[in-house]
């Protein structure tokens, strides 16, 4: 007979979310995420992400119920059967961006992004960047409120709202995406190999500050970023079979 795996249920702070983990407890009982064999995430993207960022390290898989804003990161909210989901849903392995941010004091930043590294302007100025790829010089200057890199489990956020292309999993492919650029006028990005060395240089940062992002840790006044595909970090997402993560990114292609 096969063990009951341990389950640990983490919650946001919404009051829903809450709610969910006050059940799930007592049907489950409680379980320290540093011993538990499954991590139980409950909110939204958001939560979810600030779940990997401090619990991706352990290697132990994350299986996430909606009970927040935006869920696309989630499943659907059901505590009946929740063993069953877990032992028949689908892994989804990603691997996070890792952003070096080097600030105009000197300081060096390090960051990981599963939804993607963004770099914005910190005032009314447009900003102006230069853009490496494996340190050839592929875009002299860039005029912009901003760029970003997204993988392909966050092409459907920041990056799809910025015009950025949806990428399959598996895809092996980032996303460099512009945010509102003014010159080249008519740039729209590109699509680069998941091994691909990207360094922003910000040109006039006195004049032309900018913050860089990794997911939700920001870093102001960079004066240089890069940004590559981290090896040596993976998390495991789980996903009902009905609704896995490649299934969603396909279908947010086709919605009018």
């Amino acid at each position: 007979m096969t063990a009951m795996p341990r389950i640990a249920f983490l919650a946001s702070r919404a009051p829903d979310a809450q709610a969910a983990l006050a059940v799930l407890h007592a049907v489950h009982g409680v379980h320290e995420p540093e011993r538990a064999d499954v991590l139980c995430a409950l909110g939204g993207d958001g939560f979810m992400l600030r779940t990997l960022h401090r619990y991706g390290p352990r290697g132990v898989p994350v299986y996430g119920m909606k009970l927040g804003t935006v869920g696309f990161l989630m499943n659907h909210f059901e505590p009946e059967g929740l063993v069953e989901r877990i032992a028949a849903a689908h892994p989804a392995h990603l691997h996070p961006l890792e952003m070096k941010a080097v600030t105009e004091a000197g300081a060096s930043v390090t960051s990981l992004a599963y939804n993607e590294v963004s770099l914005l302007r910190q005032t009314r100025q447009a900003a102006h960047l230069r853009i490496h790829l494996n340190d050839r010089v592929r875009l002299e200057e860039l005029v912009c409120d901003g760029v970003l890199v997204a993988t392909p489990a966050g092409s459907t956020a920041y990056n799809f709202s910025a015009h950025g292309p949806i990428l399959p999993l598996g895809s092996n492919v980032i996303a460099l995406t512009p945010i509102a650029a003014f010159r080249p006028r008519r740039w729209r990005g590109a699509l680069l190999r998941a091994d691909t060395v990207l360094r922003f240089e910000v040109l006039d940062p006195d004049k032309r500050p900018m913050s860089a992002t990794a997911d939700s840790h920001e870093v102001r006044d960079v004066v240089e970023v890069t940004v590559r595909e981290s090896r040596e970090h993976a998390v495991t997402l789980l996903f009902d079979p009905e609704h896995n993560l490649e299934e969603r990114i396909i279908a947010e292609q086709f919605v009018g």
